[in-house]
């Protein structure tokens, strides 16, 4: 397996500005372009499974089914989802019929933003390299900074990189915090960045200085709100599986529960019956069960379990030596504990009682908006109160972590936990400006001469009746009348076309001539 190599600092702005000159050529107008490097993206990971597989498994202490099902099928699922729909996408749009703007046949034209960086973090460097699918169908060059904490997988796709894509447009740069500042110098067309809240603020902060757009998925504290009348079987079953997935490195995991006090037991006895069926008497020895990514994240994780005033009824064992923190489920914890105090991303979930849902929504509406939230209920008007009392990034009742995965929604936050969305045709819009573009013909002075000096009480008049809007509802309070306004304004267009129309057809055979 080959070692990661930084990328030289003082090659970064040539690397920057090649990509820019392939992109100012054109390079990538074509669409024909533009799915052959969807489909070779696609084939760079569908060719490389076992060795994607291996080196997650060496970074992370990935699984096999894990890194199958949330890297590597999503990001050829995305490939493949604009690649069957990038015509629709890049195909300019006709406006809704105007009377005033219909000569000059508006349209929005889907044009690339230009050259463009995405910063992956190391939880899931693939799934969150799936945005390039995006750039590309936009038609833009990109560079790629992959994590370095995970070295194994970085220096994977820097050698695949060139192998499969376009290396003038595409291009993978690899290094910490000295090569990642040089890149964030430089003036992008956008950044979407994927990662911590105190990163994301440096990020935002360099992109300011250029005017440069950003997007920013910045994960927190995601909640899972448990009902009295849930089904806490399938709940805690859901519940351990999304938590310890990836070892709780996962920016929409649930980072803790609420859950009612007189029902709390249930929950807690349905916990320990799945956590034995998952990993068995000794989760060290699993393997079900990833690993934490480095050293210092270890040291964070298990600081904030050890400083924890509640009550570890599950797990709890750690090894520094193999960066292992066991499933750990943690009772009786108070919302000062330790474990509130910042988003855990790592394998260890409290529980919090509280006296009923309406607390729990209180306790999460006073703090920043989850990137995810979660709901279990076997009614239904209690997964629509909680969504409706709330705001998050996304919504899902009885399950968890499905809703990053599908093509057709948009993934991202808001507030504390990010801004900016992705996913399918979102990726694809984060990258396209969206150009208005009209054309005026030579005839329309006949109907916009008042627009030209000089001005009088007759043309100031004329502009009045034939541009200023009426507004055609009654006042807040006031009873509901008919208003003519509309009409009169279409008759008066009409019948000054038709006293005009020699001339307007005049115009026409002119211009044609």
């Amino acid at each position: 397996m080959a070692s990661l190599v930084y990328t030289p600092v003082h090659d970064i702005p040539q690397i920057r500005e090649h990509l820019r000159a392939s992109f100012r050529r054109g390079r990538t107008d074509s669409v024909a372009y533009r799915k052959e490097q969807l489909l070779q993206l696609a084939y760079l990971f569908q060719d490389n499974v076992p060795r994607f597989q291996k080196a997650l498994l060496a970074d992370l202490g990935r699984p096999k089914i894990e890194t199958n099902l949330f890297d590597l099928s999503i990001i050829i699922s995305e490939c493949m989802y604009a690649y069957k729909n990038i015509e629709s996408w890049t195909k300019p749009e006709k406006v809704p019929f105007n009377i005033n703007w219909f000569a000059f046949s508006p349209k929005v034209y889907k044009e690339p933003k230009g050259t463009v960086l995405i910063i992956t973090p190391f939880n899931f460097p693939l799934y969150c390299l799936a945005p390039l699918t995006g750039a590309i169908a936009a038609g833009c060059a990109a560079v790629v900074k992959p994590s370095e904490l995970t070295p194994a997988t970085s220096a994977l796709l820097t050698e695949l990189f060139p192998k499969y894509l376009d290396n003038d447009l595409y291009r993978v740069v690899n290094g910490a915090v000295e090569e990642t500042t040089k890149l964030l110098e430089l003036q992008w067309d956008h950044i979407l960045y994927t990662g911590g809240g105190r990163v994301g603020r440096v990020v935002a902060t360099a992109a300011a200085i250029h005017l440069t757009p950003v997007t920013l998925e910045l994960g927190g504290k995601c909640p899972a709100v448990v009902d009295s009348n849930a089904d806490f079987d399938m709940a805690a079953k859901r519940i351990l599986w999304g938590k310890m997935t990836n070892a709780g490195q996962t920016c929409v995991a649930p980072d803790y529960v609420l859950v009612p006090h007189h029902v709390q037991s249930k929950l807690v006895e349905a916990f320990k019956e799945h956590w034995f069926t998952f990993y068995g008497s000794d989760s060290h020895t699993s393997d079900s069960f990833s690993r934490i990514c480095s050293e210092n994240h270890w040291d964070r994780i298990s600081g904030m379990l050890k400083n924890t005033q509640g009550d570890v009824i599950l797990g709890g064992e750690m090894s520094k030596e193999d960066k292992f923190i066991a499933p750990t489920v943690v009772t009786n914890v108070s919302f000062t504990d330790s474990l509130m105090k910042e988003e855990i991303f790592g394998p260890v979930l409290p529980i919090i009682s509280v006296p009923d849902v309406d607390s729990a929504l209180d306790y999460i509406n006073s703090h920043d908006h989850p990137l995810a939230l979660y709901a279990f209920s076997n009614d239904a008007k209690v997964c629509d109160y909680v969504r409706k009392r709330t705001l998050s990034g996304s919504f899902l009742a009885n399950d968890l972590l499905l809703q990053a995965n599908v093509s057709a929604v948009p993934f991202g936050g808001v507030g504390g936990s990010g801004y900016g969305s992705h996913k399918g045709k979102f990726s694809f819009d984060m990258f396209t400006h969206q150009r208005p573009v009209l054309r005026s013909p030579k005839w329309i002075d006949l109907l916009m001469s008042i627009r030209y000096p000089p001005y009088t009480d007759k043309s100031l008049k004329r502009a009045n009746q034939a541009a200023m809007p009426k507004i055609p509802y009654p006042r807040p309070g006031e009873s509901d009348s008919v208003n003519w306004m509309r009409w009169s304004v279409a008759a008066f267009t009409v019948v000054l076309v038709v006293a005009n129309r020699h001339r307007v057809l005049d115009v026409i055979r002119a211009s044609r001539q």
